[in-house]
């Protein structure tokens, strides 16, 4: 066990990206980079993991923040509720663990958003402890190198990958382990035809010596992909204020509950229904202002969303109570979602159109 300890190790002091995060022991940033690489490949998280330091370098920056800023300096890169649970952490740390991140792992465990594979990651990059993690690609290494066959998520065998990597664990350098591992995973053996011959660790690989290395691990089954459509109306008054709204409900959670425009969903005759939906709920009578905007595809999770948006020009913007009347395209601070930049990035090429031919 030693030997392959060595070898990987070695391996990952010559091999290893340079990654800011990768140029600290702090662990509020090492923590911050295991949320934002959460679901996200690393080359879209390095230019947010720069901006974001920039703007909270410390825990206590972070606490002290208001939320829209917190998010608005994570738009784009997704899966907000990371961005939530982080931000309520950062004020349980300043609260708790007087502005440092725990080095308990029942108390790391403890934290909004934290789960086993990020308390292991933190504790053991930034304190030196001797955890284990575990996420699909060290999984994924593992099951490999035992020719582990079956569904690796299946609690069972899941438990049993665990306790194979805490095993493998080298004792006197569990951080660099640790990343090593999951470099391994990332760059060499990755999902599909993995570079056999560039591992350092290939000697030891019952799946390679079976010749069965691209066959593990079992494909996962993927929920099935839901087609829906989303029918937006940008409002625009003469001064080129929009109306934007936040909604709690299904609607807004596609638009990851922050700032977007007036939507609903359907699954045929968005004009009308969009309009039905304005009068109804906003007062807005639509009537025949309402321009085809160019519609764009979105995804979250297992949805495939088609955006239809619509340019309705209006003498004066509704007064809804909670809403915001920002200049189209000119959001400030205000975090908005993907979905809502591109349908404002629609309404801005229409309405730089000339009115007349």
């Amino acid at each position: 066990m030693g030997k392959i300890r060595r070898r990987l190790l070695a391996w990952f002091a010559v091999r290893k990206r340079d990654l800011p995060w990768r140029r600290t022991k702090d662990a509020y940033r090492i923590w911050l980079s295991e949320i934002m690489l959460q679901q996200t490949r690393v080359a879209a998280v390095v230019p947010y993991y720069k901006s974001f330091v920039a703007r909270f370098p410390n825990v206590q920056a972070l606490a002290r923040a208001r939320a829209d800023a917190v998010l608005s300096h994570w738009g784009g890169l997704g899966y907000y509720s990371r961005a939530r649970n982080l931000h309520r952490a950062a004020k349980e740390i300043v609260a708790r663990h007087g502005g440092c991140f725990p080095r308990e792992y029942d108390a790391a465990l403890a934290l909004p958003g934290v789960g086993r594979y990020t308390a292991a990651a933190v504790l053991s990059i930034a304190y030196g402890q001797r955890l284990a993690v575990l996420d699909g690609n060290v999984a994924r290494v593992l099951a490999r190198l035992g020719a582990v066959r079956g569904d690796l998520r299946a609690p069972a065998l899941w438990r049993k990958l665990g306790a194979t990597a805490q095993e493998l664990l080298a004792p006197n350098a569990p951080g660099d382990w640790n990343q090593a591992m999951m470099e391994l995973g990332a760059t060499v053996c990755t999902p599909k035809s993995p570079r056999c011959g560039e591992c350092p660790v290939a000697g030891w690989c019952r799946a390679q010596k079976l010749g069965i290395a691209g066959q593990l691990p079992a494909a996962r089954t993927k929920p099935a992909t839901v087609q829906m459509t989303l029918a937006a109306a940008v409002l625009m008054d003469p001064r080129g204020r929009t109306l934007l709204v936040r909604q709690t409900g299904g609607d807004g959670a596609l638009f990851s509950r922050m700032w977007q425009f007036p939507a609903l969903e359907t699954t045929a005759d968005a004009a009308s229904k969009l309009a039905h939906h304005l009068r109804e709920k906003f007062g807005v009578a639509a009537g025949g202002q309402m321009t085809p905007l160019k519609t764009a595809r979105h995804a979250v999770t297992f949805r495939e969303i088609r955006l239809e948006p619509f340019l309705i020009r209006v003498a004066r913007l509704p007064r809804i109570g909670g809403a915001r009347t920002p200049v189209l395209g000119r959001f400030g601070h205000l975090p908005i979602s993907n979905a809502t930049r591109k349908i404002a990035g629609a309404a801005i090429a229409q309405s730089a159109k000339p009115s007349c031919p």
